[in-house]
């Protein structure tokens, strides 16, 4: 039987940010480059409205996805990845950033692009649970979802990416999915919200 375990706290991610400026190689890793492009293709729609971001860390895709949104707002846990994220973007006036914990803390209103890309497993079973609702509930009619999740094991971890996926997979009468991708290390699913 599994051990269930908590999400991760934010004091995680301030060891790992104090480590360094930069842990997962987002800048240089041509699999962080191939993914990131993988991801913009993977969008259904060429102009959002109004996007969200949720862990944007040091802003790397955030910049990505800035080129396709009107308004992107972007999300982190940590504050030295989200400076640094502000810095890289700072002649960006349509992108905002904010320091939240989801899903304890989630941004008010309503998105056509949600993007989740390599956070979903820092969640427990349970946090994940509040933030899809949280994310259905927040996206607009038609708008999309995109989930990105590395898939290899990671010990400390609450979840895999395969947990993530599947559990959004779960049949659900607001999400329909429209796209997929399974790749050696990670794995993409589109969606789209109906009327319900």
């Amino acid at each position: 039987m599994k051990l269930m375990k908590d999400t991760l706290p934010e004091s995680y991610f301030e060891s790992v940010y104090n480590n360094s400026e930069d842990p997962w190689n987002y800048e240089n890793s041509d699999y962080e480059k191939e993914k990131y492009e993988t991801t913009l293709m993977s969008l259904p729609k060429q102009h959002y409205k109004n996007a969200l971001e949720i862990g944007c860390s040091i802003g790397v895709l955030t910049k990505m996805l800035s080129r396709c949104c009107a308004s992107l707002l972007s999300i982190d846990v940590n504050d030295a990845a989200i400076q640094k994220a502000r810095e890289r973007l700072k002649d960006s006036q349509h992108v905002k950033f904010e320091k939240m914990a989801i899903p304890d803390e989630y941004p008010i209103g309503k998105f056509s692009l949600i993007v989740m890309s390599e956070v979903g497993y820092y969640l427990s079973m349970k946090d994940l649970k509040i933030t899809k609702e949280k994310i259905i509930n927040c996206l607009e009619q038609n708008g999309n979802l995109i989930l990105v999740h590395w898939l290899p094991f990671v010990h400390d971890y609450p979840l895999t990416g395969d947990e993530v996926h599947d559990f959004f997979a779960e049949p659900n009468a607001a999400l329909t999915h429209i796209n997929d991708l399974r790749k050696e290390k990670y794995r993409l699913d589109v969606y789209t919200k109906i009327n319900y």
